[in-house]
């Protein structure tokens, strides 16, 4: 079981970027249960994730230098085919956004940037594109420590290799 001290950085599932505010118990029919209070960087939000769920919910710890580099790599390289049927889609990008891992996220986002090429995307789509839009921004930020602006410019250079443009916040 992966552990998180206070003052970690850490990655919340479809949330971002948080930070290990603190570590409490609390009791429930008399049994200690430990908690992590995390503080999201994105919305300022405060999430407690119970130590027993912190591997289910898919916290884990920031992306490091290497997998920020094969993001950049993917983005920059050439597409993979989408499916047509949207609602299968739908449902194996809402998998991928759940998993957190920073790969996965690039590659919903670079789907649904080129898919926005094509037609116009649905509203449900639109809000996963825009998630995966701050996700990326956000970790990339946090891992290679710069501001976001900085994180923008890095995500951009490399998508534009691939011939699509860094899509705007929704």
């Amino acid at each position: 079981m992966m552990t998180f001290a206070i003052g970690e950085k850490v990655v919340y599932p479809n949330q971002g970027v948080g930070t290990i505010e603190n570590i409490s118990t609390r009791f429930f029919s008399q049994k200690p249960e430990k908690f992590y209070l995390l503080r999201l960087i994105c919305s300022s939000m405060t999430v407690m994730v119970p130590f027993a769920n912190a591997q289910s919910v898919g916290l884990r710890k920031l992306s490091r230098n290497g997998d920020v580099a094969k993001v950049l790599t993917y983005l920059a390289g050439p597409d993979i085919e989408s499916l047509s049927d949207w609602k299968v889609r739908f449902r194996i990008n809402s998998d991928k956004m759940l998993t957190g891992s920073l790969l996965q996220i690039a590659e919903v986002f670079k789907q649904l940037v080129r898919l926005q090429c094509e037609k116009p995307l649905s509203f449900r789509e639109k809000k996963m594109l825009d998630r995966a839009r701050a996700m990326l921004i956000g970790e990339v930020a946090q891992a290679r420590g710069v501001k976001e602006c900085e994180s923008i410019v890095l995500l951009q250079k490399a998508l534009s290799k691939s011939g699509y443009a860094f899509p705007e916040a929704a």
